[in-house]
Parts: C-alpha cells; structure tokens; sequence
C-alpha cells in the first residue's frame, strides 16, 4: 500500500504526459522515409536489441529492401560521446554504446547512428549532407553515409515528439506489464496501458511450445481482446487493431571475443559468468544445461568495468583455472574497451549470441509481411 502513495506522483506524471500526447489534432514530426520503432515500457529486458537485429535480417532478406539504404538510431545510452554520431565496426562502446556498437559490428553495411534528439538524428540520417553546415554537426566524427531509405527507431517508444510509420512494442513473458509496478518497485518505466498503443506487440522470453490457449490467456492478461493464434491479431484495451506475436530467445555457440581468445578453451565443462545486463537468468539456465557455473559475478545493465572487477574474474580463474569465462554480446563490447585486459582471461572470454526467434511458421510469416510492406 505504502508504495502505491508513493508512486502516484510519478503516475499522475505519466497520466498526464499520455493525455497531452493524445489529444487530438497534436503533431509530430514523422519521418519523409518508412520508419519502425522498437521500443517497450519496462526498464529493459525485453530484448530490443536482438529484436532490432531480427528486423534488420528481415529487411536484408526481402526483394524489397535487400539493395536498399537501411539505418538505425539509437540513444546511446551511458556514452560518452555528444549529440549526433555515426557508429562504426572498429569504436569504442564508451563512445557509442554497447547496443550500437554490437549492432553496427554485426551489420556493417546498415548506417547506425546515435542520437539523444531522435528527430534531430533523424533529419540527418535522411539528409546527411546537412552534416556539413549544422550548428549541432560540429562534434560528429563520421559523416560519410548514404542517405536513409528505412530507418529503425531502438528505443524510442517514450519520445512521443517522433511519430515513426509503425510501433513494435516488446513485453517478457515472464513479466507481464499488467501485473508489474512503476519504477523503483518495480520495473514500469511507462504507464502499462501505453503497450496497446503499438501496431505490433511481441512477447519475448517465451518457453519453446505454447497452446492457442494459453497465448490467448497471456493476451487476455494484457487487456487484448479478440486475440486469434490463426490470425496473430486482437484488439488492445486501447481500442487498437494490434498485431501480437510470440517469441523464444535462441543462443548460439559461443565466440572468442579476442583475436587471441583459443578455441580450445570452449571445450572446458567449467564456466565464470560475467553479465552486465538487465536479467541474465534466462542465459544462466541455458548455460546451466551444458556447462558448470563455478561462479558468477553480476552487474548492473551496460555497467562500465573497473580494475576492481576484473581483478575478481582473474581470482577466480586462478581457483578455477580449467575454466572459461562467458558474457554477453553486450558486454563483450565494455570488456573490450578495457585497457590492457590480462592475457589469462583475454584467451579464454567467449561471448554467447542471442537472437529472438518466433514460436510458428506463422507469426514468423506475420511478421515478415509487416515490416517489409512498411
């Protein structure tokens, strides 16, 4: 009860920034080219990023779009760099982010920007050439990139200014957004409702196999109505023709994160597990099946490593010192900012990809058809 006091406040906060939003007749500014945004209302953990990179192979897999200028803009959270950037393969995540970064080394023929003015960043990723003569260009290092022909928005849901052509709004399985609490009690960055203003909701995180049944009680639970496993569609409390789709997590084989990281090592049963992100309890069951977890050192989201803590991973490899250490692609992107990584964990650091992947043939078919037509 004490928590409800205190959060109204920050929901009366909320409650209002929606209804200025939605008022009738309220512009905002929309971008000249086909646009998606990819966003939740949760503080992370949903797994935009993989879902970002689904949208991109998508995209690079169509007739439609496989020869075409495709662009992704980002916030860059926790960088350190100012106003509007180009990410490229070979810099660093304290200038870009640990999400652009992994992004653009993974697609590098796709422009990836960041940008905390996304309608700022926008203009210029259609218009690059304004690069050369904007007063707030002055700091960007890499101006070089063709102009957009689809830009997707990652993370950009709550910047209510930017109308992108299509919404894909992401909730977990394991935490639906109708039982959960506004930050700090809980992890609701947004009012829980604002998931049914999305053209596209996705539920991530989801076990392997799921009846009609059970997707239509996941769906009724957030409010949607009329939900068909047939046809991917229902309707939201919001009174929105809404697209809802069902989504496992698929891990892959683990990679050297250095030029100098030995294969041989991969082999090794025994693993320390170092995780800088929102949840990493699906990775750790994963991981759990195929591999001993001799310890596991936990960080907060997109944490910036110290001396500190890799001094602890090097401890317990001397204790364990027939193990592999395994992160994230996230976090694999920090490690590697890190300045003169000792050699013994630098030949054994494995990062284990993730992509998100649909439960049928035919939401993977449902989905296709609504990113490509955009």
């Amino acid at each position: 009860m004490i928590d409800r006091i205190l959060l109204f406040p920050y929901y009366l906060i909320l409650k209002w920034r929606d209804r200025y939003y939605s008022k009738p007749g309220r512009k905002f500014y929309t971008p000249a080219v086909p646009s998606l945004c990819v966003g939740n209302v949760t503080a992370g953990g949903t797994g935009k990023t993989p879902m970002v990179e689904l949208v991109l192979r998508t995209l690079q897999d169509s007739e439609e779009w496989d020869d075409k200028n495709l662009a992704v803009l980002s916030r860059g959270y926790k960088r350190e760099s100012r106003g509007f950037q180009q990410v490229v393969a070979d810099g660093a995540a304290s200038m870009f982010g640990d999400e652009p970064l992994q992004i653009k080394k993974k697609f590098p023929g796709v422009t990836v920007a960041v940008d905390k003015n996304r309608v700022e960043g926008c203009e210029f990723l259609q218009h690059p050439e304004r690069l050369a003569s904007g007063k707030n260009a002055k700091k960007c290092w890499y101006r070089e990139f063709p102009a957009a022909d689809f830009i997707v928005f990652d993370d950009a849901f709550q910047y209510r200014k930017l109308k992108a052509a299509r919404t894909m709004v992401l909730v977990d399985w394991n935490r639906p957004v109708s039982s959960d609490m506004l930050l700090p009690f809980g992890r609701l960055r947004d009012l829980p409702e604002r998931a049914g203003d999305a053209d596209i909701l996705v539920v991530t995180k989801c076990p392997a196999e799921l009846n009609a049944a059970e997707r239509e009680a996941f769906a009724s639970r957030l409010g949607i109505t009329g939900y068909s496993s047939e046809t991917c569609e229902g309707v939201s409390a919001r009174g929105r023709r809404q697209t809802v789709l069902f989504a496992k997590i698929r891990y892959g084989q683990p990679v050297g994160v250095y030029p100098k990281t030995e294969a041989r090592y991969v082999y090794s049963k025994k693993i320390i597990l170092v995780s800088g992100i929102a949840k990493d309890t699906p990775l750790r069951d994963y991981l759990s099946d195929f591999y001993k977890i001799e310890k596991r050192f936990g960080f907060p989201d997109h944490h910036k490593y110290r001396w500190s803590d890799i001094t602890k991973i090097q401890i317990a490899l001397r204790k364990n010192p027939t193990a592999s250490v395994f992160t994230t692609e996230k976090d694999a992107q920090r490690l590697l900012d890190f300045p003169g990584m000792p050699e013994e964990i630098a030949e054994r650091l494995f990062m284990v990809p993730i992509e998100t992947e649909f439960l049928s043939e035919v939401e993977r078919n449902v989905f296709r058809d609504r990113i490509v037509s955009l």
